[in-house]
């Protein structure tokens, strides 16, 4: 037998665990979910059956009921939520504002500066110590990340959907695996991006030089598979606001593709966009840069839309969410600049 943790596939590689395992030549039929039960510590054979209805395991590339029956030299996948946390959550009376909320998804506006989890420095004060406030049966409460499927950065504001429940959870990791839902991020870059629209396709992986960040292995031989779709929504001068639609969702992925290409997202500091990268030498340029890192002292990045499909109804939904206010002040105030 032998098994390994596949690739991660969406935004979701930090939340959900991959496992690959393929079967042993003198492997006898035996039901699936009582193959990776034998196998996976901490997980229940009732979480591998809620896995396999989401279409969340596969055999040999394709979906399997929990009653398929496993054999010889079989390639068994599954995508499971992470094993019981070692930290105690504790529910914080935090400010969270909800947009959309039923028995199975939860649409929530996240503000920018709250971290979405607890993690290494940040163990209280996030997303989920809020929702857990407002929700006291979200779906994995004995893990780190109840009713996640997918985060956004620290400094990045906007829409974010959280799971009501187990099946709900499921079904909702299953579509961030799939690539079938629809994320639109608005951000303001560094330079006049000469092109109407265009696509950055390019591996992304940790830089060797330095492990916070991540860059872009143009030939594949690193990293993994990225793509980024973006158009030019306005040019302002020595900057311009473009919208990214992810066809794929890896750690830092726009904020990579972006510099990749030259225009390296607006005050992102782990980025180098908090330093002048286009425009004057003149004293007051400079002081209205800094000026503008004042007014939105975070990176100028926001999700503006998701779609899904709702977990229960089928029915496909999209959220939108308007610029916070710090980064709708930046846009105006470089408008403004470009007017004068």
């Amino acid at each position: 037998m032998r098994e390994e943790e596949s690739a991660p596939e969406e935004e979701q590689e930090e939340l959900f665990e991959h496992h690959r395992i393929v079967a042993d030549v003198g492997q006898k039929p035996l039901r699936v979910d009582k193959f990776l039960g034998n196998l996976l510590p901490n997980t229940s054979r009732s979480k591998i059956q809620q896995a396999a209805v989401a279409g969340n395991i596969r055999v040999n590339e394709q979906k399997v009921k929990s009653n398929y029956k496993v054999k010889p030299e079989d390639v068994v996948q599954v995508v499971l939520s992470y094993p019981p946390r070692e930290v105690e959550l504790v529910p914080q009376d935090l400010p969270v504002d909800i947009v959309h909320q039923d028995s199975d998804v939860i649409v929530v506006h996240k503000a920018p500066g709250m971290v979405v989890h607890p993690g290494y420095g940040n163990h209280d004060g996030t997303l989920v110590n809020a929702l857990l406030y407002k929700f006291q049966n979200l779906p994995g409460l004995n893990k780190e990340r109840p009713g996640l499927v997918h985060r956004l950065d620290r400094d990045t504001s906007g829409i974010m959907v959280v799971a009501g429940n187990e099946a709900a959870m499921a079904h909702l990791a299953n579509q961030f695996f799939e690539r079938s839902t629809e994320r639109t991020y608005w951000a303001l870059v560094w330079g006049n991006v000469e092109e109407e629209e265009g696509t950055v396709t390019g591996h992304i992986g940790r830089s060797p030089k330095n492990r916070k960040v991540y860059q872009v292995y143009p030939d594949g031989d690193q990293g993994k598979h990225a793509v980024t779709h973006w158009r030019v929504l306005e040019r302002l001068g020595y900057v311009t606001l473009v919208e990214c639609k992810l066809e794929t969702g890896r750690t830092h992925q726009i904020r990579v593709h972006m510099k990749h290409i030259g225009h390296t997202l607006f005050n992102d500091k782990e980025y180098g966009g908090d330093k002048i990268l286009k425009g004057t030498t003149f004293t007051k340029y400079k002081q209205f840069v800094e000026n503008c890192f004042n007014l939105c002292p975070r990176m100028a990045l926001h999700a503006k839309t998701l779609g899904f499909e709702h977990p229960t109804t089928k029915k496909r939904l999209t959220f939108n969410s308007q610029l916070p206010e710090d980064m709708h002040a930046l846009v105006e105030k470089w408008r403004n600049y470009g007017h004068r």
